[in-house]
């Protein structure tokens, strides 16, 4: 159906945030507001919370899948954090399914890293990048993650790593210990996570290769990644790789 008459039939990010308001709940509301006041939620100050659970969030998206470029771009310019996430959400939903054409996942792969600015929080990163940037870039040359592990813009950075995760889960790992390399300098926590995280899974592909990896950055790595990277090995590995870095042998 064209996207005309699907934005025509109600698949407009007005409908979408009215259907939001239609679910905001006081009671999630505070519990929102508690966890973004803290931990890895401090990163949302200042955004604007309806109270909507993310559970309905994505149920709402499943029924907007069909929503234009357009529409989704405006939703994307929301003040309303849920509302932000419905449009990753969709924009993933979009570009994983099995009838999306290539020109279809490159405008969204082209709308995420156009409208970064409004991906602005670690949630909103982690529920776009693999399907969207990861996915688009699959049968293509992955010079752009080198381009965003090298970004001021800390969205960027974390999208970088991420997207490798749509590569690892198919067995490729180059990307993902390239990136993390360039990123073990890196200053931001939710940066640091991230690498530490996709690191990990990058291991349950290929243990040898991510120890190789750790003895020879250990060093550099900070801390939380390293403990992300570790978490599946046994109390003397972790004690190891936590030795080599207090020590800078690696």
């Amino acid at each position: 159906m064209p996207e005309q008459d699907v934005a025509e039939q109600g698949c407009t990010a007005q409908r979408f945030v009215e259907r939001l308001e239609q679910h905001r709940s006081a009671e999630e509301l505070a519990k929102i507001q508690r966890y973004f006041r803290s931990g890895e939620g401090e990163y949302g100050a200042g955004d604007v919370f309806l109270g909507v659970r993310m559970g309905q969030v994505f149920a709402l998206s499943a029924e907007f899948v069909d929503m234009p470029l357009a529409e989704i771009e405006t939703l994307l310019e929301s003040p309303v954090h849920e509302a932000r996430a419905g449009a990753v959400k969709i924009m993933a939903k979009q570009a994983s399914a099995r009838t999306a054409t290539e020109e279809r996942r490159r405008e969204l792969y082209e709308l995420y890293l156009r409208r970064i600015d409004r991906i602005d929080n670690w949630d909103l990163v982690d529920l776009g990048a693999w399907d969207v940037v990861g996915r688009h870039l699959a049968d293509k040359p992955r010079h752009v993650l080198d381009e965003l592990a090298r970004s001021t813009d800390v969205w960027e950075r974390r999208t970088a790593i991420l997207s490798t995760l749509f590569f690892v889960r198919r067995g490729e790992l180059d990307d993902t210990f390239r990136v993390a390399a360039a990123l073990c300098g890196d200053d931001h926590d939710l940066v640091h996570k991230a690498v530490g995280g996709v690191l990990r899974e990058a291991g349950k592909k290929d243990r040898a290769r991510l120890l190789a990896f750790l003895d020879e950055h250990a060093a550099a790595i900070p801390p939380t990644a390293l403990r992300y990277a570790t978490a599946h090995f046994d109390a003397d590995e972790r004690a190891h790789y936590r030795g080599l870095r207090r020590t800078g042998r690696a």
